[in-house]
């Protein structure tokens, strides 16, 4: 067919990579490793049968919003709650970025990217530093003049490693007024980080966060914006209205009736994270140094790697395609079973091929 009626942008943008394939044990994708309990579903299916499924829902959820606001310690009308974080990426393009600039890091994550792509937003990707290290003094160089959004997750992703809170401010200070400056923290409380106070000092800086990971409901596709409460009403305007639908908010507000279970959650990963870090270190298995969910290792064939781990029925993600990544995988942090049927798969490849990291 011929697509000339599509924009060239959009055209020119390959789609966003992944590719689902059915294994025992899943490591590939981010998420929380268990459902939610078996009263707390019932609690959130309670609360979607008492909804009115024939009304439109809430033309912004405000509702949730003064929820996580409140577990924040922020302003109820600061908050923007939309159909994921995905959701508010694209809005902080169409909000700030727009017949301006977008700069992401690189490697990231690829959505920043893409969506700067798909809009026409002028695409300024700035490279990690060595060993994967937030490059602060590039970022400041980029933002210090002009206008547009910048997105800098904290933790980066999909390295897993830390970003020094001192760069962050650095880079706030230093941005120009046209500037919004998002921290995504989709990853915050698995590293116990928090940068509202950062948020509170600088008004344009935009803090996201997610229900997809610690909270468990990366089916229910729930995220959310904090940020200065002027700037949020400008945000709510880019974000289409009636969004977010009932089921939606239902599930969301019966897990944050739980908060007891999303920190237990959080404690649990935290804790197989170093156990599953120590038994690749002992393995001599290189990795960066994580405090998400996930690691990501060094291997010398990426591929052949990822499919003899598969066929012992363990599912990673190759993240090799991305720019300073060769030979990476990812193995998200799982249950304490899946944990370790992810060492024995790694066990085996070892007796057969040999030593499979770099």
């Amino acid at each position: 067919m011929d697509v000339t009626n599509v924009r060239p942008e959009v055209r020119d943008v390959p789609a966003y990579r992944f590719e689902a394939r059915p294994a025992l044990v899943k490591l590939d994708q981010n998420e929380n490793p268990d459902d939610l309990p078996a009263t707390l579903r019932e609690a959130a299916l309670a609360r979607v049968a008492a909804a009115a499924w024939h009304r439109y829902p809430a033309l912004h959820p405000d509702g949730l919003a003064a929820r996580l606001a409140t577990r924040h310690d922020w302003p109820a009308d600061g908050v923007v709650v939309a159909g994921g974080s995905n959701v508010l990426i694209q809005a902080l393009v169409v909000l700030s970025g727009l017949g301006r600039r977008t700069v992401a890091l690189s490697p990231s994550f690829p959505l920043y990217a893409q969506q700067a792509r798909l809009l026409g937003s002028a695409l300024q990707e700035v490279p990690l530093g060595p060993e994967h290290a937030f490059p602060v003094a590039a970022v400041i160089e980029a933002v210090g003049s002009g206008s547009g959004v910048a997105f800098l997750p904290a933790p980066l992703a999909p390295t897993g490693n830390a970003v020094d809170p001192r760069d962050l401010q650095r880079v706030a200070e230093a941005a120009g007024p046209g500037w919004t400056i998002v921290i995504d923290e989709a990853y915050a409380e698995f590293a116990g980080s928090d940068h509202t106070a950062l948020a509170r000092s600088f008004p344009r800086v935009v803090l996201l966060r997610t229900l997809s990971k610690a909270f468990g409901l990366a089916g229910a596709r729930l995220g959310y914006a904090v940020a200065h409460p002027e700037l949020a009403v400008e945000l709510r305007k880019v974000v289409l209205p009636f969004s977010v639908s009932a089921l939606q908010l239902a599930v969301g507000e019966a897990v944050l009736d739980a908060p007891e279970w999303i920190d237990e959650r959080v404690r649990a990963t935290v804790a197989e994270r170093e156990r599953l870090s120590a038994g690749l270190r002992e393995r001599g298995v290189r990795h960066v140094p994580s405090v998400t969910n996930f690691l990501l290792l060094s291997v010398v064939d990426a591929a052949a790697t990822h499919l003899g781990l598969l066929r012992h029925g363990v599912l990673v993600r190759r993240q090799d395609h991305l720019p300073g990544l060769a030979g990476a995988l990812r193995v998200t942090v799982g249950r304490p079973d899946e944990n370790d049927a992810f060492l024995r798969a790694w066990d085996a490849l070892t007796r057969v091929n040999g030593e499979p990291h770099a």
